[in-house]
């Protein structure tokens, strides 16, 4: 289950993960995403927090598709908050921003563990128009 942490008027999308991750959740933030596109933004920047996610309750299917659709709308993500509360999301960001580096263009992911869901916030605000 998904959830809108906040409501931004601009190009931010921040949405907490609960539980599990399905298809209808993976459906609903791809029309969040689109929702601020259609504002007019080229990017969006986006925090996903995951510390109350729970990987046994998550569809395969769903993340599968999550990734390939982030893939495919990479050039259009801004920064990319990701609030956890794990070691193994900590060492994966530095990992995914080399990965991605030629193509990312003002474009930062940082990790941040709960504690720091205020500085993930402003991470996300201050990130490309």
């Amino acid at each position: 289950m998904i959830e809108m942490l906040e409501t931004f008027r601009d190009n931010v999308l921040a949405i907490a993960v609960m539980d599990g991750f399905s298809e209808a959740d993976e459906t609903l933030c791809e029309k969040w995403f689109k929702e601020k596109l259609d504002q007019g933004p080229s990017q969006v920047n986006v925090l996903v927090k995951l510390d109350e996610m729970k990987l046994s309750a998550t569809s395969a299917k769903a993340f599968f598709e999550d990734s390939l659709w982030a893939l495919r709308h990479y050039k259009q993500l801004g920064h990319l908050a990701i609030v956890a509360h794990s070691k193994v999301m900590k060492a994966l960001v530095p990992i995914d921003n080399l990965f991605f580096e030629r193509g990312s263009k003002g474009r930062h992911e940082r990790y941040f563990d709960v504690g720091q869901l205020q500085e993930a916030m402003a991470f996300v605000q201050k990130g490309p128009k």
